[in-house]
């Protein structure tokens, strides 16, 4: 046990030691770009392409030279025909958008510039895929989030919305904008409802003869707060906003989504994607990989990917944590055996 007590505090002054030096590299890079502006950028990935040519490699190891010279003539064979007879589905495309939602929804600003993008080039025949992953977040963001989302559908562009994981609360609030929502057997799909919570230390700081003091200008500028004592009457307002945000919520996905009992699947559920289909939640059971290789047989698809450039501040703070959450994760391992599966 002294052993493992000395190890532990080497480490610890060790990590200490890496942090302080990585704090210090941080701040003298940041001073560095201080003032330069962040501009990021937007690319057209042809995924179209990417299948083919991973299927293409497979073949060349799988097929016999025979086999291979035979899919070679039939292949040049259907260009041919299409290049003589030209239709219009071969022209179209399904535009696809990633959107893997965090708690703040600060990816907002991504699908923003990346919908905008396809809304200005997208022609009769086109249609969109959001695969999007989710489990909910602030009001306003997934407010936000879905609002863009709109921005396609009112243009009368084709909307899917593929879950493989979850689209819960603010993520299912996006997902029932679209056309159709496809999701994979387990993805969890609902949640249908509002939740806050507040801690109050109110009875800490009396204990510890601390006064606190709040001033306001309007009767609910301030409901329930941290630091004071909650009135009953202040519980009973904020529940009453919360319910408001509820019904707000409730109406958003009856209107998109006529087909659902609000009152069956607006009860801050979740349901597992087979599930979410008997009670309409979804509409088709597929990941969206195998939704994506049979729209590919159509289109021509192509990955819509908006990204900022890291700072070399943000790369070393990223290294960092990182080294420093496996070391510490190491060292319980050893020291306590533990594992995972």
């Amino acid at each position: 046990m002294e052993f493992l007590s000395n190890y532990g505090l080497f480490l610890a002054q060790a990590v200490t030691i890496v942090v302080a030096i990585v704090a210090v590299l941080i701040a003298m890079v940041a001073l560095g770009t201080k003032g330069k502006s962040e501009k990021g950028q937007l690319d057209l990935i042809n995924l179209t392409d990417e299948l083919e040519e991973a299927a293409d490699s497979f073949r060349g190891t799988i097929l016999s030279k025979d086999e291979l010279k035979k899919r070679a003539k039939a292949k040049k064979k259907q260009a041919k025909e299409d290049k003589s007879s030209p239709s219009e589905d071969a022209l179209s495309n399904l535009f696809v958008i990633d959107f893997n939602g965090s708690m703040a929804a600060n990816e907002v600003e991504g699908l923003r510039r990346e919908i905008t993008a396809v809304v200005q080039c997208a022609q009769k025949g086109d249609e969109v895929l959001v695969r999007l992953e989710s489990p909910g977040g602030v009001v306003h963001g997934y407010g936000l989030a879905a609002s863009q989302l709109q921005r396609i559908t009112k243009r009368d562009i084709p909307l899917t919305i593929a879950v493989d994981k979850v689209a819960a609360s603010g993520g299912y609030m996006m997902a029932c904008i679209a056309n159709k929502i496809v999701a994979a057997p387990f993805a969890i799909i609902g949640s249908i409802g509002v939740i806050a919570q507040i801690p109050n230390f109110s009875k800490v700081l009396k204990k510890n003869d601390i006064d606190f003091e709040q001033v306001t200008a309007g009767q609910y500028k301030r409901t329930l707060t941290m630091f004071g004592e909650n009135t009953d009457q202040d519980r009973e307002k904020f529940q009453t906003e919360i319910d408001d945000v509820h019904g707000l919520f409730k109406n958003h996905v009856a209107k998109h989504r006529t087909q659902l009992d609000m009152e069956k699947v607006a009860t801050g559920e979740t349901w597992y994607g087979e599930q979410a289909l008997e009670i309409g939640l979804v509409d088709e059971l597929s990941t969206s990989d195998d939704w994506l290789l049979d729209a590919a047989k159509d289109k021509t698809v192509y990955l819509v990917k908006f990204s900022v450039p890291k700072t070399l501040s943000q790369k070393l703070g990223k290294a960092a944590s990182t080294s420093i959450e496996h070391s510490l994760i190491n060292t319980w391992q050893r020291m306590t055996q533990w594992r995972s599966f």
